[in-house]
């Protein structure tokens, strides 16, 4: 059996890999792991939140159901996006979180994530060990189950909207009176909390994507479908779009002509904010190898420096700690500042990126164009062994054979996904023809070299 967790907890179709069972038992396992006696005997505490997904609602049921029986406490939050979860983790001294949700995948999809105390996203050693006694309990190994008045008690958290929303507010460096911008919510866990937000601040708000029913989340809405809010934003003439995904940890925008401005743009437009007004902390900027190579450029024309690390935001966060920097983020919209945030938050990153523009008198397309967009084409390979992506000798060689191709005008990256069963193959070169051919080229050795057949059936 493979490992549980990926790069954003574990993922499946609920009732199908994630199933109530799990759910329960996972709970149950991290209840033991993350819970922290403290000086004070009590109880240990954990907030549940999830997005509006139909499977959320018999998922939230199990995982409450495994932290009850397990002796926690727990504040159930109801539908919030996944940064107020970790916000509300901290702001209410939890000794962990726990969020239902697929993020931006469709909705048949689910997922559960564990925060640990402060709101912080789990290192791969926690979850290991969860993973480990999650095994342990399924296996049926005895453990002490509390009873009586030890069980854990379940009670509503009605007002973390409102604490989050504050929050927010209070970190927000400029109001965004005069501005008229369209907020999409992909029909997901922001819905309500992205357009209150926005008009708080001061903003003239035109929602979309903001009436969940269980079943539409990110169905032609959010950041990944990005032609209703381009269109929305030419209707009602607006100064610019903003757009979450299901869970709300990541930001994509459109400018007032509606064209897309992406998370390296957002990073270059944020970064020279923060080191305007002195909070950019070594002059750098933390990104991972999905970037943009003309976003590297961009901040090298600047004087700042990029670090880059694997695909996640959990590795983009660990770098970001581990070398106290204060701004990082994913071209996918994913973008902390670590300072307000523990994880990726669309809201804010939304909120700041209007702010700029309310606090300078430009337009979203002039200072999104710090950088250039170096023509950029992922191909997204599905039906394939993604296991097998780091060891096939021909996917290998033709991936130097690419990068030999292209030379220092471009570069190739070819990986599995941590969350899908897909291999993404991403072609940059100064040529857009050029990067398509590239990866479609790279693409049909995926398909031949990963294909599921196995090799000895794959000839006969």
């Amino acid at each position: 059996m493979g490992r549980l967790f990926g790069t954003d907890g574990v993922r499946g179709v609920a009732n199908v890999e994630l199933t109530a069972e799990l759910a329960l038992g996972l709970s149950c396992a991290a209840a033991r792991v993350l819970s922290t006696p403290g000086a004070e005997p009590r109880r240990p505490v954990a907030v549940v939140g999830r997005d509006p997904r139909a499977s959320g609602e018999f998922l939230e049921a199990a995982v409450v159901a495994g932290l009850a029986s397990a002796g926690v406490d727990v504040l159930r939050l109801g539908v919030l996006p996944t940064p107020a979860v970790a916000h509300l983790t901290g702001a209410l001294g939890a000794d962990f979180g726990v969020m239902l949700s697929a993020s931006h995948n469709p909705m048949p999809d689910n997922g559960i994530k564990f925060f640990a105390r402060g709101g912080l996203k789990l290192a791969d050693e926690l979850e290991d060990r969860i993973e480990a006694v999650y095994r342990e309990l399924a296996e049926g190994k005895p453990w002490d189950r509390p009873t009586g008045a030890d069980v854990g008690r379940v009670t509503d958290h009605a007002s973390g909207l409102d604490t989050y929303v504050s929050h927010l507010m209070g970190v927000l460096p400029d109001r965004l009176d005069g501005l008229k911008l369209v907020v999409d919510g992909a029909h997901g866990a922001a819905s309500r909390v992205a357009p209150e937000a926005f008009a708080r601040a001061g903003a003239e708000v035109i929602s979309i994507g903001a009436d969940p029913d269980g079943l539409n989340i990110n169905d032609g809405h959010g950041s990944t479908h990005l032609g209703p809010l381009r269109a929305a934003v030419l209707e009602y003439g607006a100064d610019l779009g903003i757009a979450v995904d299901g869970d709300a940890d990541r930001c994509l925008a459109v400018d007032a002509a509606g064209e897309v401005v992406d998370g390296d743009q957002i990073l270059a437009v944020l970064a020279l904010a923060l080191r305007e007004r002195g909070r950019l902390r070594h002059d750098t900027v933390v990104a991972t190898v999905m970037s943009n190579l003309g976003f590297k450029l961009a901040l090298e024309a600047e004087g700042l420096t990029l670090r880059q690390t694997a695909v996640g935001d959990r590795y983009v966060m660990e770098e970001m700690k581990a070398g106290g920097f204060a701004l990082g983020g994913e071209q996918s919209g994913h973008v902390i500042v670590l300072d307000h945030a523990t994880t990726g938050d669309g809201t804010l990153t939304g909120l700041l990126l209007a702010a700029r523009v309310a606090a300078t008198g430009r337009t979203l397309a002039e200072l999104a164009g710090v950088m250039r967009r170096l023509p950029q084409v992922l191909v997204n390979v599905r039906g394939v062994d993604k296991s097998r992506a780091a060891t096939s000798p021909e996917l290998a060689a033709a991936v130097v054979e690419a990068e030999q191709e292209l030379g220092d005008t471009g570069r190739v990256l070819l990986r599995p996904s941590g969350t899908e069963p897909l291999v993404r193959v991403m072609v940059e070169a100064a040529d857009a023809e050029q990067a398509a051919a590239v990866a479609e080229r790279l693409a049909d050795v995926v398909r031949s070299a990963l294909s599921l057949e196995s090799p000895a059936t794959a000839g006969s």
